[in-house]
């Protein structure tokens, strides 16, 4: 025990100087006149404990590589664009050497129409029915992902092939050995195959208790093809959760277009899917569409949010949760002509509240933007779309390295408490 905390010391006091001075740490971000980025911080209100032990297991991914961090992004459309989330990802795995953790949840978007975030790219053959969790009632089971794609078709099949990092040929791609399918036969028993790229076909081991099939890899890749099997019946697949054996960070997005806090409390699987996941810190990002309505609760707002973090909590009772504000948004009143949605000071002040009574961290996305109204200037900067709520590539990328700094900001503190105190 002694060794090892001498070691920890030791090590603590080589990143340090790395994490104060290197500006390969803290990712450099554009000068904007009209945002707030003095404001970049995280702010945290009630018991911090539990991002105190998330630091705690960074430093051992870093320091002793011989754990993972699992860390959970889940919201709407800035989610399931992918970019933000990509961001923190490459930015946590540019930290070190070989962090390449798993690559968490992944779900064929291609497949249910609608558009694939940037870090993976996916195909499909054959008749695929989707569910999503935006519809007030879904006709399928639903998961964590948010959706599902159902077929009995014995030609279709879903094709997943990760990105590497950045679009470099020296850029590290991501690499996997264990897939784990998840999903159900309504009818039946049809169940998913693996086909490889020798032209071999893999059966997966049915884990009862989770709904999903597990297979083992004979050799780690950066694609996976998921076929149906010859048997009666209709496959519903909800998720394709990509890991490996290595230690090292893991950043799983979860976003549906339009989804709000009801859209995942309607998602009966969602506590059992999250076992998988097992985060260490979830990162919330869901409230723009809640708020983008004249009905607009905060009270209820709030309920929901406690619901959806219990349920989260059940999982992983130590989890430490950031909420991130809603960027400044605008409503569209008729062609060309918008009005500001000021709703977006009351998400503000109902995530401080709940950050309060569950523990955790704001980071004030709102405030960092420059605050109402500052979408505008966003917008003329290149930096966010024309509709006045969803950003361009390179402003969520901005978004997303402004996060990591932020968060970074608050592991620093936390290095240097154990430097003074170990």
């Amino acid at each position: 025990m002694m060794r090892r905390r001498i070691l920890e010391y030791s090590l603590a006091l080589m990143l340090l100087p790395a994490i104060l001075c290197a500006q390969t740490v803290r990712r450099p971000v554009p000068s904007l006149e009209f945002a707030c980025f003095d404001s970049n911080r995280i702010v945290f209100r009630g018991d911090s404990s539990a991002f105190e032990t998330f630091f705690r297991k960074m430093d051992r991914v870093l320091f002793e590589r011989n754990t993972n961090l699992r860390i959970m992004h889940i919201g709407g459309s800035h989610v399931q664009a992918g970019t933000m989330t990509r961001q923190l990802r490459n930015d946590l795995l540019a930290l070190g050497d070989s962090l390449d953790g798993g690559r968490g949840l992944v779900f064929p978007f291609s497949a249910a129409k609608t558009n694939n975030p940037s870090s993976f790219r996916t195909r499909f053959a054959g008749e695929w029915k989707a569910t999503k969790n935006v519809s007030r009632e879904p006709d399928r089971r639903l998961g964590l992902s948010g959706m599902a794609l159902s077929s009995s078709d014995s030609t279709a099949f879903l094709r997943v092939v990760l990105n590497a990092r950045n679009a470099t040929e020296m850029d590290p791609s991501f690499s996997f050995d264990e897939v784990k399918v998840l999903g159900y036969s309504s009818e039946g028993e049809r169940s998913p195959l693996v086909l490889l790229e020798s032209g071999d076909t893999l059966r997966g081991m049915r884990v009862e208790e989770t709904s999903l099939w597990s297979f083992d890899l004979p050799a780690p890749a950066d694609s996976v093809t998921v076929a149906l099997d010859r048997g009666d019946g209709t496959l519903t697949v909800t998720g394709i959760f990509l890991d490996n054996r290595k230690p090292g960070i893991s950043v799983t997005g979860i976003g549906v277009n339009g989804a709000a806090l009801p859209s995942y409390l309607r998602c009966e699987d969602f506590e059992r899917d999250l076992q998988l996941v097992r985060p260490d810190l979830v990162v919330f990002g869901i409230g723009i569409n809640d708020a983008s309505g004249k009905d607009f609760s905060k009270e209820d707002f709030i309920a929901r949010y406690k619901v959806l973090i219990s349920k989260v909590r059940a999982v992983n009772p130590d989890c430490a949760l950031l909420f991130i504000t809603n960027n400044d948004s605008y409503k569209r009143v008729r062609r060309r002509v918008y009005s500001v949605n000021r709703n977006g000071l009351e998400v503000e002040d109902a995530f401080f509240r709940i950050c309060s009574d569950f523990g955790g961290g704001v980071w004030d996305l709102f405030e960092i933007m420059g605050g109402l109204e500052s979408m505008k200037d966003w917008e003329e900067a290149g930096l966010a779309k024309r509709d006045k709520i969803h950003f361009t590539e390179e402003g969520y990328a901005v978004v997303g390295d402004l996060l990591f700094n932020a968060l970074m900001g608050k592991y620093v503190e936390h290095l240097r408490r154990r430097v003074s105190w170990d």
